[in-house]
């Protein structure tokens, strides 16, 4: 019997890692069932193939549809960011299945009262509320600009944990902490499928980049942001130039505008070694992950996120620093090298990139085994089967059976995604007076496509700065 499930997301052009998500799993969960996708009403897909193989509805209509003719079930994907208000919104209405990407919501949460709700001080209340007096601490340090690492302690996922009729998630960190809001929860681990990159030839990708052959280079990619451990690594790296003299470190993606990373890189005095690209289109960004000999995906602290991004690093079988905290302890030591959020973190960075680099053999295996981890736990159709098998159990169903092939061919994408050049040109027309609030905001995980939500949080808040 084929299901008919209503599927609620952001999609793009929708500037989230989320919309890249829903539109590679989408073609194979549809292999199990019928789905109708429900978007923001204002938005219009740029992908033409959800309109040719998907009904489309605007997410104001989730409610009275689903009274009309009742869905078999409805899956909410949210997510730590704005892109996720009017899912939000629909669930509060609509229970059903939670795909909770992150477990910390903060940063969504701080934008929905500042923009939606025009109540700014309702989220001080609500974190006083919620998490005691730090909570009302931590929440006026950030209502006033001045971030903190302590937001990371409210995860403000609560209400979307209270209205879920079951939990997905793609990894046992969320899963574990759900489960202490909210025990009677049903909730399963489902894997995060990602498309296998293709492989790209680094020699080639070198020379289409003018970079040199010989020199090692190391890489980092997406946002570049306070909490990616930037700082650390360069200190790190600095340690290597008398052995490495002409070791390149590139950072591939936009820049948060509350982190200067090139003051950074100035205080480091790596300013020869360090080269950023700022936004770059898709096929140079996979150029700059092949012509990599070590990929550093570094973040800390966490929103307890499961990172697409990471997956397609090591997808494409690149060898790779990952930072031992939250989820991302559950990748396989042999998959990826772990380096500890402590006072040991330089020490470890430094000692990986150096054993890496004097043993390519090591690189290759780690490289390798890397990329058949993907191949075996991230599928795409894994991704499907996971999210049909919990429904099944959830509501009764027999066991899910694929009545079709995937809906359509799915070509590896970009390894994040990146803002679109408008965002960008846009961020310099706020109100300098009134950034405060968006600049913590950003800090908190915000891309420069957040950039007009910004803007609106920031004018909520204005008499209160």
């Amino acid at each position: 019997m084929m299901r008919h499930l209503a599927y609620a997301t952001p999609v793009n052009p929708v500037a989230s890692g989320i919309s890249d998500y829903s539109e590679e799993l989408l073609p194979y969960l549809g292999r199990y069932a019928d789905i109708t996708l429900y978007i923001d009403d204002r938005l219009r897909p740029t992908n033409p193939l959800l309109a040719r193989h998907l009904t489309i509805r605007p997410i104001s209509k989730l409610a009275r549809d689903h009274r009309r003719r009742p869905y078999d079930a409805i899956l909410y994907q949210i997510g730590n960011s704005f892109a996720h208000a009017h899912i939000w919104q629909a669930l509060q209405r609509t229970p059903g299945v939670v795909v909770l990407h992150e477990y910390v919501l903060h940063h969504f949460m701080l934008q929905y009262y500042a923009s939606v709700l025009g109540d700014i001080d309702r989220y001080r209340a609500e974190a006083g509320m919620r998490y005691g007096p730090d909570g009302d601490r931590i929440a006026n340090l950030m209502m006033h600009g001045r971030f903190t690492e302590a937001a990371f302690d409210l995860p403000f996922c609560e209400d979307v944990l209270a209205q879920a009729d079951g939990l997905i998630a793609h990894s046992q960190y969320v899963i574990a902490r759900a489960a202490a809001l909210r025990q009677d929860l049903p909730a399963a681990l489902v894997p995060m499928g990602v498309p296998l990159p293709q492989a790209i030839d680094p020699a080639a990708a070198r020379a289409r980049l003018g970079l040199p052959q010989q020199a090692p280079i190391l890489a980092s990619f997406g946002h570049i942001n306070p909490y990616k451990r930037i700082d650390a690594t360069l200190r790190a790296l600095r340690t290597l130039q008398a052995d490495y003299p002409d070791l390149r470190y590139i950072l591939v993606g936009s820049a948060s505008p509350s982190y200067d990373v090139r003051a950074a890189v100035l205080r480091a005095g790596m300013q020869e070694m360090v080269t950023i690209t700022g936004y770059v289109e898709r096929n140079t960004f996979e150029d700059y992950v092949a012509a990599a000999d070590i990929c550093i995906n570094l973040r800390h602290p966490t929103a307890g996120e499961t990172s697409a991004s990471l997956l397609r690093l090591l997808g494409a079988g690149r060898p790779t620093l990952i930072t031992a905290s939250g989820s991302f302890t559950e990748v396989p030591p042999g998959a990826a090298a772990q380096v500890d959020p402590d006072a040991s973190e330089g020490d470890l960075i430094q000692g990986y990139v150096r054993l890496l680099l004097q043993r390519p053999d090591l690189a290759k295996q780690l490289g390798a085994t890397a990329r058949a981890y993907v191949a075996r736990e991230h599928t795409l159709d894994g991704a499907a089967l996971g999210y049909m098998r919990f429904l099944s159990a959830r509501y009764g169903w027999n066991e899910p059976q694929p009545l079709r092939p995937p809906l359509w061919e799915i070509e590896p994408s970009a390894i994040s995604h990146q803002p679109s050049a408008i965002s960008h040109q846009k961020q310099t027309q706020i109100d300098p007076l009134i950034t405060r609030l968006g600049t913590t905001i950003a800090d908190l995980g915000a891309t420069e496509d957040d950039t007009l939500l910004l803007e609106r949080a920031a004018h909520a808040a204005r008499d209160l700065l």
